[in-house]
């Protein structure tokens, strides 16, 4: 179990990364939320690499990612996430303004977990973040952090 609860936040918007911030803080939806500002650094967070070299262990409950991002686009990065068997399980959720029929499918079709267009109106954002927070953070029940193949095992 991951009791760290961290987000991980793939956001290269200031403003949309405050507004987030602001709406997990505010209902203690994650003891840790990690911002990262393109593509290529969520991979880097993810996979251990680079400045994230000697991060802690453990994958976040969720990853909050953007379609439109700088050097590694959203939909790359959740290409590779699903072909990494480390991160394949981690709940992904594609939080964007991108309504293009064209993403939503692309991002289904690469394993994403749920798609939610970024709502324009401040109160109807924080809201969607306050409910995406309390799913993924608080109710969803994560995949065993290794393996995990449902294999074998007791019941309840």
């Amino acid at each position: 179990m991951n009791d760290t609860r961290r987000i991980l936040l793939v956001e290269d918007s200031p403003n949309d990364v405050e507004l987030t911030l602001t709406a997990l803080e505010k209902h203690k939806l994650a003891n840790e939320v990690v911002v990262v500002r393109d593509g290529e650094e969520a991979l880097d967070y993810l996979q251990r690499r680079g400045a994230f070299k000697l991060r802690a262990g453990g994958n976040p409950v969720v990853v909050l990612l953007d379609i439109k991002l700088p050097k590694v686009d959203g939909l790359e990065v959740l290409q590779r996430m699903r072909a990494d068997e480390e991160l394949k399980r981690t709940p992904v959720v594609m939080l964007t303004s991108s309504r293009e029929e064209q993403d939503i499918v692309r991002s289904y079709n690469l394993g994403v977990n749920a798609y939610v267009v970024k709502p324009v109106e401040f109160l109807d954002f924080v809201n969607a973040i306050t409910e995406l927070g309390l799913f993924w953070a608080v109710i969803n029940q994560p995949p065993p952090a290794r393996g995990g193949d449902g294999s074998g095992g007791s019941s309840s």
